[in-house]
């Protein structure tokens, strides 16, 4: 390879015993922070052609290569500001502002710090000296603080009951450790609730970005999530004043937007913001009511009947259509002709695995992840991410991990991709 001109790693160790395989990862760990590129762990291959092609592959990766991830790289750095933020429930989340550092390839300023409650716990102070990582090689967070280089003039922090953006009272939720302002008109909450409503999971209106929520909150175009399919009425003044762009990138959101009105209810379930009603609960919700209007006339042991939904929902559901700002809402959305019922062709193809529950393990020999969770809901089936007493099969395929021990422990019936398919035809 080196002589046809293909650029190959130089520094690849051949090992002929486990235990040289064991010093090779731990040389390369040592030397990580001095190459010239960032890694996250060490790949381990079968050197014989051979040897690979009867070890073979998965669908997913080969049998015959094997990687040993490093733990999360660290590094110290000074905190010079604790900056609140306000999300779309009111919920005001304190960022640790920091000297930048490299982690994993990418510069970080920036974790979060969650609430009041870790902070005190982990006794952070405005100009400490902390210890920073990536969760997952992704998320920046912060995992300690060296107390032994505190400043004298380290300063403490309170989240306090101001809201830092519209100056409400803000109050701490009983027994909980969030922080709330208690204003509902709050722009902040409005600009978040409106990022929630045009997210994929929810309305999935594809090119409507924050700047340009932040523009059409500020000049008055939007109000609420239901002020978004009332757009197009004010086409030549957005046109006019560029604040989405000229004509032809104003017609291109709009257009998007009168064709998310199609969308199947669940979407706009999820939009609507309801504490505790992801994409996951709303869909659930609405294979079982068929329209928001049912949803929003049931009662909580109603809604107790559906799948996995418990009374912390129930009620918080129960009481969003209460509000009678609320209702406003939803006969607004329905006048503007965004679809509210589940339309027949809703992707159930036979209702087969009907009132059954599947949690799906390891790598399947034919279908990926997504596919088979596809097949299964169009049966009637329903997926979940973890084994109870409540699931009725565990699909495994190969490297099933804890799933497949616990399911074994709580005697739930093990399948493999065949017999599921099977199943089906049956």
């Amino acid at each position: 390879m080196k002589r046809q001109g293909i650029k190959v790693i130089h520094n690849y160790t051949l090992c002929k015993t486990a235990a040289e395989v064991w010093q090779a990862i731990e040389k390369i760990g040592d030397k990580r922070g001095d190459l010239p590129y960032d890694i996250d762990g060490a790949v381990i291959k079968i050197n014989s052609l051979a040897d690979r092609e009867q070890l073979g592959t998965t669908s997913k990766v080969p049998k015959w290569a094997i990687a040993y991830k490093y733990p999360p790289e660290e590094k110290l750095t000074q905190i010079k500001s604790i900056e609140l933020s306000v999300g779309r429930t009111g919920r005001i989340t304190p960022t640790a502002v920091f000297d930048p550092v490299k982690l994993c390839g990418t510069t970080v300023e920036r974790a979060t710090l969650h609430n009041q409650d870790f902070i005190d716990d982990l006794d952070v102070r405005i100009g400490d000296t902390v210890i920073v990582y990536k969760s997952g090689e992704i998320i920046p967070k912060i995992r300690g603080v060296m107390k032994e280089q505190r400043p004298e003039d380290a300063m403490l922090f309170k989240i306090g009951n101001t809201c830092p953006r519209c100056g409400s009272l803000a109050i701490r939720e009983e027994n909980t450790a969030d922080i709330k302002c208690t204003n509902p008109n709050c722009p902040a909450q409005l600009e978040s609730h409106i990022v929630n409503f045009v997210s994929r999971n929810a309305m999935d209106i594809k090119g409507f970005g924050i700047a340009y929520v932040k523009g059409l909150i500020e000049k008055g175009f939007i109000k609420d999530i239901a002020d978004i399919y009332a757009l197009s009425e004010h086409r030549e003044a957005l046109v006019e004043q560029g604040i989405i762009g000229k004509e032809k990138n104003t017609d291109k959101l709009l257009k998007i937007i009168e064709a998310s009105k199609q969308n199947e209810p669940q979407r706009l379930l999820t939009g609507l913001g309801i504490a505790g009603i992801g994409k996951t609960a709303a869909k659930e919700l609405m294979l079982y009511f068929k329209s928001m209007d049912k949803l929003a006339t049931a009662s909580v042991e109603d809604i107790l009947l559906v799948r996995d939904m418990g009374s912390i929902s129930a009620n918080a559901i129960v009481s969003y259509f209460a509000n009678e700002s609320n209702q406003r809402l939803l006969n607004r959305f329905r006048l503007a002709g965004v679809n509210m019922k589940v339309s027949d062709a809703a992707g159930i193809i036979s209702e087969k695995l009907s009132g059954m529950s599947f949690v799906i393990t390891g790598t399947l020999p034919v279908l990926g992840r997504k596919e088979i969770v596809a097949l299964i809901e169009s049966h009637g089936g329903h997926v979940s991410d973890s084994v109870s007493k409540k699931t009725n099969y565990l699909v495994a395929g190969e490297s099933a991990g804890s799933k497949l021990i616990k399911a074994q422990n709580l005697d739930i019936k093990i399948i493999s991709e065949k017999e599921l398919l099977e199943k089906i035809k049956g």
